[in-house]
């Protein structure tokens, strides 16, 4: 099973540079729309069979033309909504850098809470659980190997990758996740294997070699060598890095 951690596209919170967290009616960007409409090119072409989504309004404008195009409905799942930050929702980022707590977040982020908010701690267990939890259900309603896009938000998505790596959740602000970037995990009986992170290219065609509706080989790992077993483009492309 494999899943696409798509992050939305560049919210006005981005462009604002203050932290939006859960507020209400943070939309898209021009640069964030656009982006939204690119990912029916990135992505439409691929064996994608589900899609989820945080409820929040960035996530949904950002997979509502990819879900149109493939005839699919995004799914709401809360458990992939942003950090509940608290008391620091909605400050810009340029106060909160002088905060003590900022420092603990950048370098001890499993022992970080915040403010009438949640710990990062929190936010890694939930999402990590919506992800596996979503993962099986979709395999066991296809009988086998299904692609399926999960939009959620920065940090929700780095918890996962952490996950996915092995790596303490003390590391996890060394993975960089850009707006409407993608990374990719796939989950076998065994380990999970992180295919792609922070991918802002436009080719990912390669990612219709682990389906089974391609008629190709599919394997669960890495081989010897580091090869993935399959063909095809495994770059990140050279698009524009995106707004942040």
């Amino acid at each position: 099973m494999t899943v696409i951690l798509l992050r939305h596209g560049v919210s006005t919170s981005n462009t604002a540079h203050t932290l939006a967290g859960r507020s209400a009616g943070v939309d898209l960007t021009d640069r964030g729309r656009e982006q939204a409409q690119n990912l029916v090119q990135r992505l439409g072409a691929l064996p994608i069979e589900h899609i989820v989504s945080s409820p929040l309004l960035r996530c949904q404008r950002t997979v509502t033309p990819l879900a149109d195009k493939l005839g699919l409905e995004a799914e709401p799942d809360e458990r992939l909504l942003e950090v509940d930050y608290g008391e620091w929702t909605g400050r810009p980022l340029s106060e909160l850098v002088n905060e003590p707590l900022w420092k603990i977040v950048q370098r001890h982020a499993s022992a970080a809470v915040f403010p009438s908010g949640e710990g990062l701690a929190q936010v890694q267990f939930r999402a990590v659980a919506a992800i596996r939890e979503r993962d099986r259900a979709f395999a066991d309603k296809h009988g086998g190997d299904v692609l399926w896009v999960a939009c959620t938000h920065g940090d929700v998505i780095k918890s996962v990758l952490a996950d996915a790596f092995g790596i303490h959740l003390d590391g996890f602000q060394r993975i960089v996740v850009e707006p409407a970037s993608v990374s990719v995990v796939r989950y076998s009986p065994t380990a999970p294997y992180v295919w792609r992170v922070n991918d802002t290219g436009a080719d990912l065609s390669s990612l219709a070699a682990i389906s089974p509706q391609t008629g190709r080989e599919s394997r669960s790992g890495p081989v010897p060598g580091g090869e993935t077993g399959t063909t095809g483009s495994t770059g990140n492309g050279d698009a524009e890095h995106p707004d942040s």
